[in-house]
């Protein structure tokens, strides 16, 4: 499925700090998701049930970093798991977007996540290629 590293946009950051963008399920299904606070059309079970999600509607906020109490217990446990797993870190994704706004982060994670040899996006989950099944190289 074609689908270019121009289309990372803003809409695409969810509350946690995850670029949806750049998530597996996102990359490779025929009918990726619009991200974390649109529609549940085409989402996976995890996202749909996130209680995340369902804390920044509730408290009427966009992401996680607006709220007093960030970082919270459900920000720091989903922390854990995304510095073991993946090496990233999305309280620092918040921490970043805070500071130096959105769209400076966007474009910092399109030049992360594009594929070199062909321009697709790279999966944060596995490391591959959306379009051409690269694996990125271990830095």
């Amino acid at each position: 499925m074609e689908m270019p590293i121009e289309d990372i946009n803003t809409v695409m950051f969810a509350p946690c700090g995850m670029n949806c963008m750049v998530c597996y399920k996102h990359c490779y299904h025929k009918k990726p998701c619009d991200g974390c606070l649109n529609s549940d059309k085409g989402k996976p079970e995890h996202c749909r049930k996130c209680k995340i999600k369902e804390c920044v509607i509730k408290k009427s906020l966009s992401y996680c970093f607006e709220c007093s109490e960030f970082p919270c217990e459900l920000i720091k446990n989903l922390e854990k798991s995304y510095n073991k797993r993946y090496r990233v870190s999305l309280m620092g994704n918040n921490r970043f977007v805070q500071t130096f706004g959105l769209e400076r982060f966007m474009a910092q994670q399109k030049e992360k996540y594009t594929c070199p040899k062909c321009g697709g996006i790279i999966s944060i989950h596995d490391g591959e290629c959306s379009e051409c099944q690269e694996k990125r190289k271990e830095s």
